[in-house]
């Protein structure tokens, strides 16, 4: 990888890591369920009008859309709002790669080998020890909210990779006017009309700009420049890359926010990177029937090849 393609990459986990800062942040200014839609919103328009027509069937980007819009960043913003720290939720989140493996082995038939069965224990082993740690200094219902969400982001993962989009901006932009409506729904059922009006009529310069920065900088510039990325080198060179997101997360939530980092936290975080690391890039086996006989065939993992989706 050249030196410039190797500083986008990094600028990229870069600008997703700071992504969990900014989204606590955004919170200050807007109920959970309203700034997701908003963040959906601004994605998706302009965009939407210069991307072109889909490129895959409808029921896909409203498959992934629902999956990943609603219920992965829906849950993400609440278990965030609840007092899930951002540092740790930018960590716990990347156990949607043990999620995304055992998914693929449930819907694609793609078994684990012994490797990446090893990387989901050591990536279990440090989710339980961030758990052990939030239990000593926040609620654990706001960390449970964050792990549905990382399930949540497994099976739009398998989604995606059975969409198989060619044209992954094009394909994020669509997938992200499919939860705006639903958010909107959800948040004046829940979190009331006249606290999203109340929210929409304070916003100011500060708050403009964190839902720019979520929506054009992390999702715009980011799925572009990551499939960009990817359309000029292996997937396995591009790939561990993600495991920068938390580091990025966890500094810059410790810097601007004044989160503390644990010695316990630190640990949970070597067992969730080493971990995840092991199950992203460790190779899947593929059962096919041929000819009556099984015959076992390596295919690459799916949160490698499936650039889609960004940590937050």
């Amino acid at each position: 990888m050249r030196p410039a393609h190797l500083s986008l990459a990094v600028l990229v986990a870069a600008v997703w890591g700071v992504n969990f800062t900014v989204i606590e942040l955004g919170l200050g200014h807007f109920p959970p369920l309203l700034f997701s839609a908003l963040r959906f919103l601004a994605a998706a328009v302009p965009a939407v009008f210069l991307v072109g027509r889909p490129k895959v069937a409808w029921k896909w980007i409203v498959a992934v859309g629902l999956v990943l819009g609603v219920a992965k960043f829906g849950l993400l913003f609440l278990g965030m709002a609840a007092g899930m720290p951002a540092g740790l939720s930018s960590l716990v989140l990347q156990i949607q790669a043990v999620f995304t493996a055992l998914m693929a082995f449930a819907l694609l038939g793609e078994r684990p080998t012994r490797l990446r069965a090893l990387g989901m224990a050591v990536a279990l082993g440090g989710v339980a020890l961030a758990a052990v740690d939030e239990g000593t200094a926040g609620p654990l219902g706001a960390f449970a909210l964050v792990i549905v969400a990382a399930a949540c982001w497994g099976l739009s993962n398998v989604l995606t990779r059975k969409a198989s989009p060619p044209d992954p901006l094009n394909f994020m932009v669509w997938v992200s006017t499919v939860p705006v409506l639903p958010l909107l729904c959800l948040s004046l059922l829940t979190e009331g009309p006249s606290r999203d009006l109340a929210a929409l009529r304070a916003l100011d310069w500060q708050g403009a700009g964190i839902v720019l920065y979520v929506a054009w900088i992390t999702t715009v510039f980011g799925f572009g420049a990551w499939g960009w990325l990817l359309r000029r080198h292996p997937a396995s060179t591009v790939a561990p890359f993600s495991l920068l997101v938390p580091v990025f997360g966890m500094s810059s939530a410790a810097l601007f926010l004044g989160e503390p980092i644990s010695p316990l936290r630190w640990g949970a975080a070597a067992l969730l990177v080493g971990g995840v690391a092991l199950t992203s890039l460790a190779p899947a086996k593929r059962g096919r029937s041929e000819g009556g006989r099984s015959k076992e065939v390596q295919s690459a993992d799916v949160p490698a090849r499936e650039p889609i989706t960004e940590p937050a």
